[in-house]
């Protein structure tokens, strides 16, 4: 026992931990006939249960006993398969079926013994008890019997072996440089990358997003798209305005349609049986217009009250709002809002509302109104507003997207619409529904066949990956271009190297080239940076970071574009015009520049920006959660049987007080620092309301006003200091 000790606490000072403590715990824990393991087993608990807010840093020695725990595990287990180099354990994985062939088939023994050279074990001690514990159990390859035989480095090796294997020029550079970034914790991949790059089935992407077409076999295949993408361990966002209401026309019989709610029941049902081999049920979100007429009934599927037959538990409500809708709010709640349905709309008057935006929407939904044609259901938007924030404040949900705002600062207005957002709210990009063309029955080398021809449309796919804030020296330009840069490019090599679930999610993903990159471990930086999070200084460095961040990743983009080549749709978007530059009045020396740049060399990147939750690779990196404040600045959280320690970044006496905790926070600050870096973000992020059991409805629902006014694009949970909601692992970035 005292060897383990001495072995772990040589490179920690002495002044800092007393030995004592740790011995003492470990004599409570101590029992006869303990073997090596159990010993160290005993170690890492006592270390963890020594991490209190007075003394945090022991979470980095509990992670030290865990990893020589594995560490002697692995050994042996890699005797006993007669593996010895990193080049005998890939052959070893592949022959497995544990890793994809084509690992081997792009890279030389030669090559592999190089970047074997790369990996640096001492990167191992970067992690605390929590991300280190997270890692060992979801990340590293393990056999089917749950034996582990990947080391951490290995795994960051691995992944970074897979995005780098098609660079055609200094390949073993980019493999070097993509290891670095992920194993000096400056930049995490999303956990489907993170979990499935170097495998056999290597789907790389967070979440997807498709527009539900208003017909039964397109319902039907959006569906089936939604499965096929669970089974691989994605998310879901599906857009519900196109469908038509409840008491609808079907083939011209009055009263024949069933509503959106039947159908969103059978995501419900399809997010409950895909369970990805069991680790999780799947997740989508579920998007509908404010002005739609199932709205009611929408707004309370996941609710506790009311039939039960019109519910569905296990998917995300969000509802898409107009400026109209917000600007006549704030005027007077008391005034009317008609809800129709799109179908009746599109029939009656030959164009549909939902595919404009702005004031082109706003002229068409007044045209409606003034049709006597055309169903109304009209209830006061006091109402509307009373059932969204009741909803909020008991689920969570719903979700919040602005329509107008998102399309309005779209780069690539010029080739389609945005109608909803992903399961986590941050992706803005075109959407299209794809259209069925045509059935035909054909004899193929002597079988007969049907053949099902469909006209793809756009369906959306996230690629995300998020900088590490708080690990990074945001101080040093030269330093902060470069990993932007890296970053970008091995989120480019993600949608040439992906496997799609769906075909329609490849041909989007080449046509636009979309990626996310966001952000992890902002309050972190804050605290770092002895910023208060409720401060004018929070917004104006919010302002600038996120200038800067942007400024160097669409340099980035229209560098990789002179080196491989521009999107498709790069001619006429905002970014060929100069218009995504106005827009957000880049007007400085250096802006001018990149736009010139950007006009001759083009885009690599239809959407570059997107800030996700990171829920889960925040904890592997040791950082805060996304763009969220801190929930506690420390607390004990029990995962399955055990208690783990969560612990604010670098907690000590400097940082303390810079660490306010989530629900104590004026969510004010919280709003209007959004809003600042939203002009920087050509996405959209992941925005939490943190709420206490005082706050009134009304206080909440001049939060989204006050949000809609600063130029949020979505709003995400609604987290009530009493109400537990799931979190989103498929965009945990």
């Amino acid at each position: 026992m005292k060897n383990y000790i001495s072995q772990v606490m040589k490179k920690f000072p002495e002044a800092e931990y007393n030995v004592c403590k740790l011995e003492q715990g470990y004599e409570r824990l101590k029992r006869e006939n303990m073997t090596e393991e159990d010993i160290l087993q005993a170690l890492t608990k006592a270390a963890v249960e020594l991490t209190q807010e007075t003394e945090p840093k022991w979470e980095y020695i509990g992670a030290r006993f865990l990893y020589m725990k594995f560490e002697k595990r692995l050994k042996t287990e890699l005797a006993k398969r007669g593996i010895e180099s990193f080049y005998e354990k890939i052959q070893y994985l592949t022959k497995e079926g544990l890793y994809g062939s084509y690992i081997l088939e792009n890279y030389s023994e030669e090559e592999i013994l190089e970047a074997e050279s790369y990996m640096k074990p001492e990167r191992n001690n970067l992690f605390n008890y929590s991300g280190l514990d997270l890692l060992l159990n979801r990340y590293v390859i393990q056999t089917h019997d749950h034996i582990k035989l990947e080391t951490p480095q290995e795994m960051y090796m691995g992944i970074a072996l897979h995005l780098a294997m098609k660079e055609m020029k200094d390949k073993m550079k980019w493999v070097k440089k993509f290891y670095d970034m992920l194993s000096k914790q400056e930049v995490t991949m999303a956990t489907p990358t993170l979990s499935n790059a170097r495998k056999p089935y290597h789907q790389l992407s967070s979440c997807f997003i498709d527009v539900v077409p208003d017909s039964l076999e397109g319902i039907y295949r959006s569906i089936d798209n939604f499965a096929k993408v669970s089974k691989f361990g994605g998310g879901m966002g599906m857009y519900f305005g196109k469908v038509r209401a409840t008491g609808s026309t079907i083939r011209g019989f009055e009263g024949a349609a069933g509503g959106v709610i039947r159908w969103i029941r059978l995501v419900n049902d399809t997010a409950v049986a895909v369970d990805q081999l069991g680790v999780r049920q799947g997740a989508a979100a579920v998007y509908l217009d404010v002005w739609h007429r199932d709205l009611p009934e929408f707004l309370q599927l996941r609710t506790n009250n009311g039939d039960d037959r019109m519910k569905a538990h296990d998917i995300f409500p969000a509802v898409c709002y107009p400026d109209l809708f917000w600007k006549m709010a704030k005027e007077d709640l008391e005034q009317k809002w008609h809800l129709m349905c799109p179908h009746e709309i599109f029939m009656v008057k030959g164009w549909r509302l939902e595919d404009c935006y702005g004031e082109e929407w706003e002229e068409k939904y007044r045209q409606c109104i003034e049709d006597e044609r055309i169903k109304k259901r009209s209830i006061t938007i006091k109402e509307i507003v009373r059932m969204v924030l009741k909803s909020a404040a008991e689920t969570g949900t719903p979700f919040t997207f602005n329509r107008d705002t998102v399309n309005r600062a779209n780069p690539n207005g010029h080739k389609g619409m945005i109608y909803c957002s992903n399961l986590c709210t941050e992706i803005a990009q075109n959407m299209q529904e794809t259209e069925s063309i045509s059935t035909e029955i054909k004899t193929k080398d002597g079988e007969t066949v049907v053949v099902t021809t469909t006209k793809p449309g756009d369906f959306v796919v996230c690629n995300l990956a998020s900088l590490s804030l708080g690990h990074l020296s945001v101080e040093d330009k030269k330093y902060m271009k470069d990993i932007v840069g890296t970053a970008v490019r091995a989120l480019d090599n993600v949608i040439d190297l992906n496997f799609y679930p769906v075909p329609y999610a490849q041909i989007t993903n080449q046509k636009y080239r979309g990626i996310g990159l966001g952000v992890s471990g902002y309050h972190h930086l804050l605290a770092k940076k002895n910023i208060l999070w409720e401060s004018e200084e929070h917004l104006k460095f919010a302002d600038e970071l996120f200038e800067m961040i942007n400024y160097f990743t669409v340099l980035a983009s229209a560098d990789l574009a002179e080196e491989k080549g521009t999107y498709q749709f790069f001619e006429g978007s905002d970014w060929h015009t100069g218009a995504y530059f106005e827009k957000r009045n880049y007007v400085s020396k250096e802006w001018k520049e990149l736009e010139y740049k950007v006009r001759n060399t083009g885009m690599r990147n239809g959407y570059l920006l997107a800030a996700a939750p990171t829920s889960s690779t925040s904890i592997l990196a040791g950082t805060t959660a996304g763009l969220d404040p801190v929930m506690k600045k420390f607390f004990m959280e029990e995962k399955k049987g055990s208690m783990l320690p969560r612990v604010a970044p670098d907690l000590s006496l400097d940082t303390y007080y810079y660490y306010r905790n989530a629900h104590n926070i004026d969510q004010s600050f919280s709003v209007k620092a959004c809003g600042v870096r939203q002009r920087h973000i050509d996405q959209a992020q992941s925005l939490n309301l943190y709420i206490t059991n005082n706050y009134t409805l009304r206080q909440l629902f001049h939060l989204y006003v006050e949000a809609w006014e600063a130029g949020v694009k979505t709003i995400y949970y609604v987290r009530s200091k009493s109400l537990e909601v799931e979190e989103c692992e498929s965009c945990a970035s």
